[in-house]
């Protein structure tokens, strides 16, 4: 299974929001800055994360975007079956198949991807924000703060 670039831009904003350090909102525009990533394509993103209630956005000249939830209450398995969905690996249904009658694959991927999720709901983003994680996106918020030469 490999992850949308929807769903990884979505940890990534999740991740750099949970930076405890600084109290000032951030912009869309400095965290498209940060990964390299479009603008437009981080809206998106970011709308999303709003309308889930994880981020908190303020509108406006001085506006920008928070954590909306504390990062130890969000799990990975549950930030990825939202973004990802719970749709099954594989599309029997739409394929033409002459084993679909009586294969045993799909049930196989459904468990595998049970399982995957399970083992991402044992982490939280606080979990896998802390050392040596969370010196990397401190650093990250530093250059931020730094004055432009």
């Amino acid at each position: 299974m490999q992850l949308t670039r929807y769903t990884d831009l979505s940890l990534r904003v999740l991740m750099y929001l949970s930076y405890p350090g600084r109290n000032d909102l951030v912009t869309i525009a400095e965290i498209a800055a940060q990964f390299d990533v479009p603008r437009n394509h981080l809206v998106k993103v970011v709308n999303r994360l709003v309308h889930l209630g994880w981020v908190s956005a303020t509108r406006g000249r001085s506006g920008g975007i928070r954590l909306g939830v504390p990062a130890g209450s969000l799990t990975l398995g549950q930030i990825l079956r939202e973004m990802e969905g719970t749709t099954a690996l594989i599309d029997c249904e739409g394929e033409v198949c002459v084993l679909r009658s009586g294969c045993r694959l799909r049930g196989a991927l459904a468990d595998a991807l049970q399982s995957f999720y399970r083992t991402l709901d044992g982490y939280t983003l606080a979990q896998i924000c802390a050392s040596p994680t969370a010196g990397l996106i401190a650093q990250m918020h530093r250059m931020v703060a730094m004055p432009a030469h």
